[in-house]
């Protein structure tokens, strides 16, 4: 049983800190306000938060793989735009549908092609394209709402099978897949050693263009089959529908402690990131804060993620070197025994 060292205790805290923050925080928004644990604020919060995860989801591959997408949130509303317009000019949810996830997956191929075939910097090219790809749904419908949906479609917002939402369904769904990939297939290793070592990767002969642009494309479909599924809750196409939804991905990530540089993290922790992001946000409606308020704490919050990220590595490293020297001392012991 390994020794229990305030070194180990620490890195433990550090490792755990965003559910001991998300407890924290529940107890606190609990006794400001007990109406905030009730069964139906609980389900308001799983059906707020079940789009962001569903695109957190892949976004953390991202990051495991020491990449980012910040266009997440304009692909989504591009997506949307693309897909609603198509259904009210053709009549067809399914064709609307279809080409909504297939701009999402174009949007993924152009990212994943200038940052890993080209090498251009992941942050610089999906910043890029977060304003391109709004502009873009801006100029398509004029800045104006797109309404006139196919009644099929919307009424897919509030499809709710043996009495849970839909939204839910896919998120558990989405949750359970990534879970496996990153735990038992080949893919999720490979995404991990890419973006531990990228050189290292190469030499062993990993196909890794071939990884980061799949990624990518994965992700934005995903982007674009979120879009498509807030506007389908809605019931029309916003022009900026998915307007800051890449920032609050990324908070949840780094929250959910998956390494910036890359090269680790675990499913787990991004839904303590998620469940945390989820709690603030509805924490404070119901406490009558301020959006704008709101806005600032989530921004803070992202702060928070970057610099609990950093010392998690810094612990690790801590930790690994204290393993290090235990070790040789311990061997230089036996040689002289």
């Amino acid at each position: 049983m390994p020794r229990i060292t305030a070194e180990r205790i620490r890195l433990l805290l550090v490792q755990n800190g965003v559910l001991i923050a998300l407890i924290l925080l529940i107890v606190l928004f609990a006794v400001l306000n007990p109406r905030f644990i009730s069964i139906g604020n609980v389900q308001t919060i799983v059906l707020q938060i079940a789009e962001l995860g569903l695109i957190a989801l892949p976004v953390a591959f991202l990051v495991m793989q020491a990449n980012v997408d910040l266009s997440v949130g304009s692909t989504a509303t591009l997506a949307a735009v693309t897909g609603g317009l198509t259904m009210v000019a053709t009549g067809s949810a399914l064709l609307g549908i279809v080409v909504g996830v297939v701009v999402g997956a174009v949007a993924g191929i152009i990212n994943g092609t200038l940052i890993s075939i080209l090498g251009l910097n992941s942050f610089v090219v999906t910043l890029g394209f977060m304003s391109a790809w709004s502009g873009l749904a801006l100029f398509l419908t004029n800045g104006k709402t797109v309404s006139g949906l196919p009644k099929e479609f919307t009424s897919l917002g509030s499809l709710a099978p043996l009495g849970i939402r839909i939204q839910i369904i896919l998120l558990v769904v989405a949750i359970v897949v990534a879970w496996w990939v990153l735990n038992h297939t080949t893919r999720g290793r490979e995404i991990l050693a890419v973006g531990g070592n990228l050189r290292a990767s190469q030499l062993m002969g990993l196909k890794v263009h071939d990884i980061r642009v799949s990624t990518y494309v994965v992700t934005g479909a995903v982007a674009g089959f979120v879009g498509l599924l807030l506007a389908a809750k809605l019931g029309a196409v916003s022009p900026v529908v998915g307007s800051g939804m890449e920032l609050d991905a990324l908070t949840v990530v780094l929250l959910g402690g998956v390494a910036f540089e890359g090269g680790s993290g675990r499913i787990r922790s991004v839904l303590y990131g998620l469940a945390f992001v989820g709690v603030l946000k509805n924490g404070l409606v119901i406490l009558g804060i301020s959006a704008y308020v709101q806005t600032i704490l989530v921004g803070l919050t992202l702060v928070l993620a970057v610099g609990l990220d950093r010392g998690i590595q810094q612990a690790v490293a801590r930790s690994i070197a204290s393993s290090a020297r235990r070790r040789q001392r311990r061997d230089q012991q036996e040689l002289a025994g």
